[in-house]
């Protein structure tokens, strides 16, 4: 199972924690992450992550690319809706691949525990 993690900057503890509670079922996939996200799950909870450019500068774009030619399995994008980005036509354009090539993708707390459920059977 091949899956991306994104956390907008308030979301970033979440992610932590989420990694945290499914860190054991997590480990046994191919995981990429944004920068600084993919950055504190190594370091937070010892996993081992791809990291790519952060989502400002180019991150989303990155992994959106590989979702496009079958590389990316499932997306949790813990985003940030209270919280205007700089980078939202990127963050639209992974969300909307997501929906074009038929890739789950949870955009927040809830919706990513269901979907690390159904996947991995875990936690």
């Amino acid at each position: 199972m091949r899956i991306a993690l994104i956390a907008h900057d308030h979301k970033k503890d979440d992610m932590v924690r989420l990694a945290s509670q499914f860190r054991e079922a997590l480990a046994g996939c191919t995981l990429m992450a944004t920068g600084t996200t993919g950055g504190r799950l190594q370091r937070e909870v010892g996993l081992t992550i791809e990291c790519l450019l952060s989502g400002p500068m180019g991150g989303d774009l990155q992994i959106g690319s590989r979702l496009a030619v079958g590389e990316v399995d499932a997306v949790i994008f813990l985003r940030d809706p209270m919280t205007p980005q700089p980078h939202e036509p990127d963050i639209n354009a992974l969300v909307r691949a997501c929906d074009v090539h038929d890739v789950p993708c949870a955009t927040n707390i809830s919706g990513a525990r269901l979907l690390l459920r159904g996947l991995l059977g875990a936690a």
